[in-house]
């Protein structure tokens, strides 16, 4: 197999898609029938990680769509010319990925991860792009359920590809005190956190919901503190609605952390809560649990299944404050330090052994089909 994937970040990004698509290429880099992989990224902010040996990962692209166009036709014309396997990690690059595929004769695969697939996109070409997909990969079965039932290739085979976290790195710990004391915060404060980006456009992770929890709380809770983790649009809001329920003394925003610094901020809860609305699976619920942290996530969208249906954790729904103000009482009363065992599910190795799955089922020559959108159900990997 010699694959080429299309990107928006992996190495030298920031955040759950660009964490993903790291352990996608590097899962890919393993595969035993893999001769060479290509990636294009379009966006690297940071300066990457250690790449695979076996991994061609083109930076030519970053700058803008024609940059980014440059350099998938130089890949498909060049180095990439036999790819049998095209991987879209995000459905705003299919125009590119398509491009590629028609250049190339290979399988388009479509990985999907939240929000992004759940609605019709009304881009231009859309229609025409999703048709010549020939596989789906989601990051969860609410996504792919959500994406099945606008886009109409109910007969193209997909496969659920959870979210992984890595067990070596996010192991429970102490509380670090130079963390402690960049924050301003006592050991014995009890606190309260999560993280994720701060998208002013969207306004779904939680934050909110916990802020408005917060009043109520601090009063059987005085020491209480609320960690908000992450940097966006949207902080300057909700900074002004901390203050405007006097919160000031118990909310903290860090600002965005280094990827290297995320296990010991998780460290220094008592409680990781993230009530959301919108979110694809939730990778950081992984992260919380795999360093001793008791979680609360959303009944309302795929971070359910990062929690296996509330097994793992606390599931609420975020429309109802009542019940996101108990759930996170009944989130302080945990302990912490104790790793779910079945958090197993979702090791790296786990991952791979689905990915490499994946493309053995992808391996194969294709089965002649009658049309799409139509028939049978898509079976799916667990």
């Amino acid at each position: 197999m010699k694959p080429l994937v299309l990107l928006s970040d992996a190495y030298g990004g920031h955040g759950g898609i660009a964490k993903f698509n790291r352990d996608l290429l590097t899962s890919l880099s393993s595969y035993p029938g893999l001769r060479e992989a290509t990636a294009i990224p379009r966006l690297m902010p940071f300066p990457p990680e250690p790449i695979p040996a076996n991994l061609n990962y083109v930076t030519d692209g970053l700058g803008g769509k024609r940059r980014y166009l440059s350099a998938v036709l130089r890949s498909v014309l060049g180095r990439a010319r036999k790819s049998d396997l095209i991987v879209c990690g995000h459905i705003n690059l299919l125009p590119f990925a398509v491009l590629a595929k028609k250049l190339t004769g290979a399988k388009l695969a479509l990985v999907i991860h939240g929000i992004d697939a759940w609605d019709p996109v009304a881009r231009k070409g859309t229609s025409y792009s999703l048709h010549q997909v020939d596989a789906v990969i989601a990051v969860s079965k609410l996504t792919l359920d959500r994406f099945q039932g606008w886009a109409g290739l109910e007969n193209v085979p997909s496969f659920v590809l959870p979210n992984s976290f890595e067990p070596g790195l996010f192991v429970p710990g102490p509380a670090p005190e130079a963390l402690l004391d960049r924050y301003g915060l006592q050991r014995s404060d009890r606190i309260l956190m999560t993280l994720g980006r701060l998208a002013g456009e969207q306004r779904r992770k939680g934050f909110d919901e916990v802020l408005e929890a917060m009043p109520s709380l601090l009063q059987d809770e005085p020491s209480l503190k609320y960690l908000i983790v992450g940097d966006g649009a949207d902080r300057g809001r909700l900074e002004q609605k901390a203050a405007r329920l006097g919160l000031e003394e118990a909310v903290v925003f860090t600002g965005m952390i280094k990827e290297e610094e995320k296990a010991d901020h998780y460290r220094l809860a008592d409680g990781f809560a993230m009530p959301s609305h919108g979110e694809g699976f939730g990778i950081v619920l992984l992260e919380a649990m795999a360093c001793g942290i008791p979680v609360l996530a959303s009944k309302a969208d795929g971070s359910s299944e990062a929690l296996m249906r509330g097994k793992l954790g606390i599931l609420v729904n975020p429309s109802v404050p009542s019940e996101v103000e108990l759930g996170i009482r009944r989130l302080l009363a945990k302990p912490k330090g104790e790793v779910p065992e079945e958090l197993g599910y979702f090791s790296f190795g786990n991952y791979t052994a689905r990915l490499h799955d994946i493309l053995d089922r992808l391996g194969k020559p294709a089965i002649p089909q009658q049309g799409r959108g139509t028939g049978r159900r898509p079976s799916s990997i667990h």
